[in-house]
């Protein structure tokens, strides 16, 4: 069988074929990219696929705004991927947080999220940002999609998963099991300069029927402003946001 050729055992045990040849190779690629960024290389490598095909793939993905490329030139997956995850996961939680997000950036002066996770993803489904926020790094916008390996949105959305999904999530992760173990004793995860240098952060869980862990409510800002020990000082009203905009949560 020629190398260019997609085959089952190029995939894991979670990629789907559809036995047209083009789609299964870019979801190939895309199935790549939801671990995290990726050189040219690295996808030819990951996926088997001859580097042509891989590099015409790419450049027609990248023309559809399905890819695009970091600040190193490596390749990430593209905004229309994360919008439309947005409207496939568009519900009654995301629908009704603005309240719930808007108070919580009042209170706390720092730009307030709402995450779902969508696979390997994260998804950007709600804000309320700080007016007129001069710091680029902490622009998130809403349809926006991040891998779930580092930041404490991630480790709110894995810490409280089955223990087999929970291992697969750690999988070239940023954190470890022992990280995520806090996570589940104190409420809330935190970051300081993680995601990006000069932000800090506070996630903490929004439960759904049953105590399920639906979607992460986070907060974020300069570190100047949230302070070096931001969960101590935070963690306590974004867990009350949390817990407020789940009991209103409905399938």
């Amino acid at each position: 069988m020629s190398p260019d050729r997609t085959s089952p055992d190029r995939t894991s045990p979670d990629q789907l074929l559809s036995g047209v040849g083009v789609l299964d190779k870019a979801s190939l690629l895309l199935g790549v990219l939801e671990a995290g960024p990726a050189s040219l290389a690295r996808l030819v490598s990951a996926t088997g696929l001859k580097r042509p095909t891989v590099h015409r793939l790419v450049l027609a993905l990248e023309r559809l705004r399905l890819l695009a490329r970091d600040a190193q030139g490596r390749f990430i997956l593209g905004p229309r991927l994360g919008l439309m995850a947005l409207e496939a996961c568009r519900d009654h939680l995301a629908t009704t947080a603005e309240p719930v997000l808007s108070e919580l950036r009042d209170v706390t002066g720092a730009s307030a999220r709402l995450y779902r996770r969508r696979g390997y993803m994260r998804i950007c489904v709600a804000e309320a940002a700080v007016a007129g926020n001069p710091v680029a790094q902490d622009r998130v916008p809403v349809g926006a999609a991040l891998p779930m390996n580092a930041g404490p949105v991630s480790q709110v959305l894995l810490a409280w998963e089955r223990p087999e999904d929970l291992c697969e999530g750690l999988r070239g992760a940023q954190f470890t099991a022992a990280t995520l173990s806090g996570v589940r004793r104190q409420g809330w995860a935190q970051s300081v300069g993680g995601r990006e240098h000069g932000i800090a952060a506070v996630a903490a869980p929004v439960r759904g029927p049953g105590g399920r862990v639906v979607a992460a409510l986070s907060i974020s800002g300069p570190i100047g402003r949230m302070s070096g020990a931001p969960g101590r000082v935070y963690g306590s009203a974004v867990i009350d946001a949390a817990v407020r905009l789940g009991s209103g949560f409905q399938r």
